[in-house]
């Protein structure tokens, strides 16, 4: 298992695991919200009903080519009869299931897939089945916020080695010392904040005395993505010997039009 997360449902700390991409939360950790000492019996119990017998079943029956359809159904006629009782490996052994898993070791315990878990919340408390799913979706928002999060990382990255790998090999002569090379990086960035931003680096810091970083850490996420295809741009430019002034005319104009364009975006949560 890999990719732990916890989230906190009606007081108790519940594990969120990933296994083969799919998210399996700790029936353990859940039913310590009816009976901390007696987990195992917790969720014997549930699983001893005809209710969850039969949910288990139609999600086998779909997720499991494997699954055993005729244990299932000796399983099924006497679930909820009087003396059955099923523990979670019992399950697992005469059914071949995969909704359900348990594991020893740092994680152990019993876990279910997400739409198990949510079954077996209900078997809870309704209210807890409710805060687990609000919990657990907001688990998912910080989780895709890191993934988008990330994927401009890179992309700035990539776009800005792009950028100064341009300007080395068309912008400086071999000759020149790191001190000189420098000038010339920062030349272009500066170029390149005046074609966004209206002003260079100083210009900035000169308005802004009382502020700390430079002028990008101020931007919006909608300056910085143009500002990221700007690098690009430019890099290209310089490939086809535009000199500077050309380049700035042209950088200028294109973010001006991508500016435009990305603030009159309705959906504003493809931009977070």
């Amino acid at each position: 298992m890999s990719k732990t997360h916890k989230i906190e449902v009606e007081g108790e700390i519940i594990t969120v695991v990933n296994r083969h991409n799919e998210d399996y939360v700790s029936l353990t950790d859940m039913a310590k919200f009816k009976n901390a000492q007696a987990t195992g019996l917790v969720i014997s119990h549930w699983l001893s009903t005809r209710f969850a017998i039969e949910f288990l079943g139609i999600w086998e029956q779909i997720n499991n080519s494997n699954f055993n359809v005729t244990e299932f159904s000796n399983i099924r006629l006497n679930a909820g009869s009087n003396g059955f009782v099923l523990s979670a490996k019992q399950w697992i052994e005469r059914t071949n299931a995969i909704g359900i898993i348990s594991s020893a070791g740092r994680y152990g315990g019993t876990y279910a897939h997400k739409d198990i878990a949510f079954e077996f919340g209900s078997w809870l408390s309704p209210e807890f089945k409710y805060y687990l799913i609000r919990e657990y979706q907001r688990l998912k928002e910080i989780e895709q916020a890191k993934i988008g999060w990330s994927a401009k990382r890179e992309l700035a990255k990539i776009n800005y080695r792009i950028h100064t790998d341009a300007i080395a090999q068309k912008l400086i002569p071999p000759a020149l010392s790191e001190k000189q090379k420098s000038f010339i990086y920062a030349d272009e960035a500066d170029m390149l904040n005046v074609a966004m931003f209206g002003l260079t680096a100083k210009e900035w810091r000169e308005q802004n005395p009382d502020l700390k970083g430079n002028i990008r850490d101020y931007a919006t996420i909608n300056q910085l993505i143009c500002l990221s295809n700007m690098e690009n741009l430019n890099a290209v430019f310089i490939n086809d010997g535009l000199p500077q002034s050309q380049r700035l005319e042209k950088l200028n104009k294109i973010a001006i039009e991508q500016m435009k364009v990305l603030e009159n975006i309705e959906d504003r949560t493809l931009l977070k």
